[in-house]
């Protein structure tokens, strides 16, 4: 299994302890800021892409000096520095992408990174934008296992289409059978699982998956 880590240039406080995911098969790209956070944490950064205008002078340098492929593009672009990213990230063929560092600052920029998930997913792509508090994926439609994780107590699914059809829930304190969702109801949010795993599955739309805690752990 192939894993690619990106970490953009979101607010450090956002982003959790990076070396809880470090291992052999992770590859680390930073998005414009997030090589600074990924070189304050110990972790040098495989590719660094950007148009790196987050940075000061001396931080770029900094930058330059540790990472081996440096991808530079223009402030005037057609994408954000995450969606490079994510491009150099499927170049190397992974099998899952986690992002950090892209919750907690521009809304934009976070609202936009929920949409990026869709990409990978069309490529079968297991994919996760992680922070401190949640882990959100992008869910296509399909029957879908989830395995209970004591990290995130809720479970929550939003609709990302006018209309999310055919909802089912088993294995849920909340089950739903065959249930239309749509954009603007709150029908699925905050359920839990009730045992080891459970399963939903859906038939038409758009889905994301939120799984969270209260902040309290």
């Amino acid at each position: 299994m192939s894993v690619v880590a990106i970490v953009g240039g979101g607010p450090k406080e956002d982003i959790p302890d990076l070396s809880q995911y470090v291992s052999s098969n992770v590859t680390w790209i930073g998005a414009d800021r997030g090589n600074l956070t990924l070189l304050e944490a110990g972790i040098t950064p495989m590719i660094a892409v950007g148009d790196f205008d987050s940075l000061t002078t001396q931080e770029l340098e900094t930058v330059k000096s540790r990472v081996k492929n440096i991808c530079t593009y223009p402030i005037e672009k057609d994408a954000t520095d995450l969606e490079l990213a994510i491009e150099q990230a499927l170049s190397l063929y992974p099998t899952k992408i986690y992002i950090f560092g892209v919750t907690g600052g521009r809304k934009d920029h976070e609202l936009i990174s929920y949409q990026l998930l869709y990409r990978l997913e069309k490529r079968s792509i297991s994919s996760a934008i992680i922070n401190k508090q949640n882990w959100i994926e992008l869910k296509l439609p399909k029957s879908h296992t989830i395995e209970y994780d004591p990290m995130y107590k809720y479970i929550s699914f939003i609709p990302q289409s006018h209309s999310v059809k055919n909802v089912t829930l088993e294995g849920f304190y909340y089950p739903l059978q065959n249930k239309t969702i749509e954009i603007g109801s709150s029908i699925s949010v905050s359920n839990h699982l009730i045992g080891k795993k459970g399963t939903f599955s859906f038939t038409e739309g758009i889905l994301l998956l939120v799984k969270s805690h209260d902040g309290r752990q």
